[in-house]
């Protein structure tokens, strides 16, 4: 089999738009069945992403804010979700450590090609615990913990105030179901093709 050789700068635009998109293959969608809470519908997508192949499916883009303003993205683990937020680590003398401190707030994104599914989290962020941090890291290996002082590890919550979930259609009206926090609770609504409208519809909102 013949492998085709890489793009040259002055033909990378071409050879992009001649990549193919949308290959997977999306899972159906039930509004019927959709959680009041976007946290157990983000726990069903990210197994059916691991039942479906989707190597590392914890894995995301943590994008923050550094003090020009200016977006700071990095790949990092999911360490957990639950109604308290998105959890996540690192040591206290990173970057993202320090952007964080000076900025608390990130949106973090997970994308599982196989399904045509991304989750996108936005929020603020709230550093746990020194005990759960402490958890955290003892929770490592013996080769990962290697060379982190006492103290130097923490673990972040991001406090959502949005979820969305985009699954990609093949019409390019792609479906939408999007949590924003409202208060006492979650306000919902979907949009694309599994409603046949191209704008926000609130389908169930709680105050």
């Amino acid at each position: 089999m013949s492998i085709a050789p890489p793009p040259s700068l002055s033909d990378i635009r071409e050879w992009l738009r001649a990549q193919p998109s949308l290959t997977g293959a999306a899972p159906t969608l039930d509004l019927a069945e959709l959680p009041e809470d976007p946290e157990p519908l983000f726990v069903d997508w990210i197994g059916e992403a691991a039942e479906s192949g989707v190597a590392e499916p914890h894995t995301a883009t943590l994008a923050t804010v550094d003090d020009d303003g200016i977006p700071d993205a990095r790949t990092l683990i999911l360490k957990n979700v639950d109604a308290e937020g998105w959890s996540f680590a690192g040591a206290r003398s990173s970057r993202k450590s320090q952007q964080i401190a000076a900025r608390p707030a990130a949106a973090l994104n997970f994308w599982w090609q196989p399904l045509r599914r991304a989750v996108r989290v936005r929020g603020m962020i709230r550093e746990a615990s020194p005990v759960e941090s402490a958890a955290d890291l003892a929770a490592r290996s013996t080769e990962a913990r290697g060379g982190i002082a006492p103290g130097e590890w923490v673990l972040w919550r991001i406090v959502a105030t949005r979820v969305e979930f985009w699954q990609g259609s093949a019409d390019r009206n792609h479906n939408r179901i999007i949590y924003r926090r409202a208060e006492g609770g979650w306000q919902r609504t979907v949009m694309g093709s599994i409603t046949g409208v191209e704008s926000d519809q609130i389908v169930d909102g709680r105050a």
